[in-house]
């Protein structure tokens, strides 16, 4: 059964009221329920990219897969990939116990990963413009 699952993004977001940011995004407070506590049966795909362009994230990064009962999929079946993933480590409470050496190296690395990320997307669009 496929769901939407927002709680692991939010929480990687640092997000500790999810219903107010939904609610500031333009949503209904009915549609911000239903997102939050498992209400949705179908997808406005209106609300999905505002929530991907708000969190910065994809579509598949708020969705969960699991079997239903009696259903068999392969391992390589590509529904595996949105298996339940373990909700992420509290990004601020972590980075408040690290030595303050340690996160100027992370910024630095952060920074790095920017960096390619922002070249391979300059390439992928100069070889789209030819």
């Amino acid at each position: 059964m496929l769901r939407l699952n927002v709680h692991p993004v939010f929480k990687a977001r640092g997000i500790d009221n999810p219903y107010y940011f939904l609610v500031k995004l333009g949503l209904s407070p009915y549609t911000v329920n239903n997102i939050l506590y498992n209400g949705v049966h179908s997808l406005d795909l209106r609300h999905v990219e505002l929530l991907c362009k708000a969190l910065v994230c994809e579509p598949n990064d708020l969705l969960e897969w699991s079997p239903g009962k009696n259903q068999f999929y392969p391992d390589n079946h590509p529904l595996q990939k949105l298996k339940a993933k373990p909700i992420p480590i509290d990004v601020q409470q972590t980075l408040s116990t690290i030595p303050y050496k340690d996160l100027v190296e992370i910024g630095n690395q952060i920074k790095s990963f920017q960096k390619q990320e922002t070249n391979t997307a300059t390439e992928v669009k100069s070889e789209l413009e030819v």
